[in-house]
């Protein structure tokens, strides 16, 4: 079901960029503006590794408990093995970056491991290594470039108005009125849309997760004292760009804000894993 529902959302967003390079500036524009979001993402998608960790100061390890239980989960399950790093922050989080299961890192805080037993911590990391094999990172990179997309069609729109709009086109192609609409609704749902996408690999990533370390109840478990933890000591620093990445959303915010998270409610996630039977 989650994979329908991610075909359905990536459906949604390469329809919206037409419909925004439709009324902008015909398929010519669509493919433009795909093309310039592309590029960037692409970088992003090659590079994220490094930049990520390089930007929360991680440390490769080859020893330790964390590592360890990557690699057992990762013996257990055939999966390649990728590079594990540790984060020097109190806060407990993990992410899982990397262009593919070959070219893969794992991160996790430093906290992590201070307040998780051990099958806790093979629930977070499975979680990961789940992200990891479902190349959830390449999903993640096409939902950005085609929102990004929609975003730069929605500036070349602003533009337009201001200008008196494009020469030459007419009402059938949406006319200022289809400009305006461009320019505030456009970019606001396709930023739903990719993170409805986000929230639905989420939910994917916990029951792969669940199958890998071969017990739910242990993530679960593990998602609970994250959640609080990251309630009661938010991580310092954080780059938003970053926090979908996370296995727990280390951005706060409630009301309003909840609409816009990367994450599902950890309430819902908890429950269908307890729903899950141990594997």
């Amino acid at each position: 079901m989650n994979i329908v529902r991610t075909a359905i959302l990536m459906t949604v967003l390469t329809l919206l960029l037409v419909f925004a390079g439709g009324l902008l500036g015909g398929q010519s524009g669509a493919l433009l503006a795909l093309v310039f979001a592309g590029v960037m993402n692409l970088g992003s998608y090659w590079f994220s590794d490094k930049i990520v960790i390089r930007m929360y100061r991680g440390r490769e390890v080859q020893h330790g408990t964390l590592f360890e239980v990557v690699r057992e989960l990762c013996q257990r399950n055939s999966l390649p093995m990728p590079k594990v790093y540790t984060l020097p922050q109190a806060t407990p989080n993990a992410f899982a970056t990397g262009r593919n299961p070959q070219h893969a890192v794992v991160a996790a805080t430093e906290g992590l491991e201070r307040i998780l037993s051990r099958d806790e911590l093979m629930g977070v990391m499975a979680h990961e290594l789940s992200h990891v094999r479902n190349r959830d990172i390449l999903i993640g990179s096409i939902a950005a470039t085609i929102a990004g997309a929609i975003g730069y069609l929605a500036h070349m729109a602003q533009w337009a108005a201001l200008f008196g709009g494009l020469g030459g086109r007419d009402d059938e192609d949406g006319g200022p009125f289809g400009l305006i609409l461009l320019m505030i609704f456009g970019p606001l749902a396709a930023m739903l849309v990719q993170m409805a996408i986000s929230r639905s690999r989420e939910y994917a990533a916990d029951r792969g997760g669940a199958q890998l370390c071969g017990n739910p109840h242990s993530l679960a478990n593990a998602l609970r004292k994250l959640e609080d933890a990251n309630r009661q000591r938010p991580m310092p620093r954080v780059n938003e760009a970053t926090a979908h990445m996370f296995i727990v959303s280390p951005l706060r915010g409630g009301g309003l804000a909840a609409l816009f998270s990367t994450h599902p409610p950890m309430a819902e996630r908890v429950q269908r894993l307890e729903n899950m039977t141990v594997l």
